[in-house]
């Protein structure tokens, strides 16, 4: 497996109608292309046709959709290459939900920007929009964020405890109800052994520092993995099965992906394009295991798409294809993992709607 502090080249694929590839321009791509030729940058999130990363150095950038400030530059004009945000070089950790985006500095603030629907930004006020980075709340205590495609926020102090903001209309804030919006950060329970979240629509997921999964929000489509009917929804964390063997977790559109301990990879929920991996088009309520291979690393997912990287660094796709989406050199969807080209050496795979981003060496 590749050193996470070797030098990380971007590349990206797929929609591209409002520059957010990266890439100068608004042709879409179906297969990873190289975005400028710098190797110096660490993390990389996807959204709604815009894209955020930060560098090495600390330094935080944009590019795509702009509309309400999406991309944190102080204005609304789209932007189809990298633009650095602010001249700050201090940012540490970077999340993005439907509209808005947020930034954890290295001092343990959270920033946060774009359009506020229903209180997603965290401050304390539904209705104002940010075009530029603001702080939320006063604390030095953040160490990761997650935005959802519905309205949603969710955060982990360092203290292992876990906060949500934004609209419950599906009892995604967890927080036991299903009508309560909030628009500042809310303590979910008191527990402190949270360690990795992630928000998809309508839902929300975390691991627990004892390994153990746990879901709740909307199951439309069993998306919450508890193997209940699609008409039971969850208000507050519900534990998916008795394993504590979970150690990734992501949430895509209404379906989610997650790998264990020991390399295999796990999928459920909604399934039209063959997103979840297991050659049809079958929804699942409960994790189910994709092959037979203990040999996954890393997973990432865009809308009805997915994706993994394997120990040896090779990246792998399947699910909807529109626009090239999966980085296979064409538009047919595949129901199945399908490796993209022949490189081994992928360290990071994330998905914005229908367009993609890569960190590899």
């Amino acid at each position: 497996m590749i050193s996470p502090s070797a030098p990380k080249g971007l590349w990206s694929w797929g929609n591209n109608t409002m520059g957010h590839l990266g890439l100068g321009d608004r042709v879409y791509r179906s297969s990873p292309t190289q975005v400028g030729t710098l190797t110096t940058w660490l993390q990389i999130v996807g959204s709604f046709k815009r894209s955020l990363a930060l560098k090495t150095d600390g330094t935080l950038w944009s590019w795509g959709y702009n509309t309400y400030g999406y991309l944190g530059l102080g204005d609304t004009i789209k932007r189809s290459s990298p633009v650095q945000v602010g001249t700050l070089a201090a940012w540490s950790t970077i999340g993005s939900g439907k509209t808005s985006a947020f930034a954890i500095k290295t001092d343990g603030t959270l920033w946060s920007w774009g359009g506020y629907s229903g209180g997603v930004l965290g401050l304390g006020v539904s209705y104002v929009d940010r075009s530029s980075p603001t702080q939320v709340g006063t604390l030095a205590t953040w160490s990761q964020i997650k935005g959802g495609r519905a309205p949603l926020s969710l955060a982990l102090k360092t203290d292992g405890t876990l906060w949500s903001w934004g609209r419950g209309n599906g009892g995604q804030l967890g927080l036991g109800t299903y009508a309560v919006h909030h628009s500042s950060p809310v303590q979910v329970g008191t527990l402190t052994t949270w360690s990795q979240i992630t928000a998809g629509e309508y839902v929300a997921l975390a691991i627990k520092t004892d390994g153990t999964l746990w879901s709740w929000g909307k199951n439309t489509q069993g998306q919450l993995g508890q193997g209940i009917a699609t008409t039971v929804f969850r208000s507050s964390p519900t534990q998916v099965g008795t394993l504590t063997t979970w150690s990734q977790i992501i949430a895509g559109h209404r379906g989610s992906l997650a790998i264990k301990t020991n390399g295999t990879l796990w999928s459920w929920g909604y399934n039209t394009e063959g997103q979840l991996g297991f050659s049809d088009i079958i929804g699942r309520s409960s994790p189910v295991q994709v092959g037979t291979l203990a040999a996954w690393a890393k997973i990432g997912a865009a809308e009805y798409t997915s994706f993994a990287i394997k120990i040896d660094g090779t990246l792998w796709a399947w699910g909807y294809n529109t626009k090239g989406a999966l980085g296979l050199g064409d538009t047919i969807k595949r129901s199945s993992p399908v490796q993209v080209g022949t490189l081994a050496s992928w360290v990071k795979i994330v998905g914005g709607k229908n367009h993609l981003l890569g960190l590899h060496c």
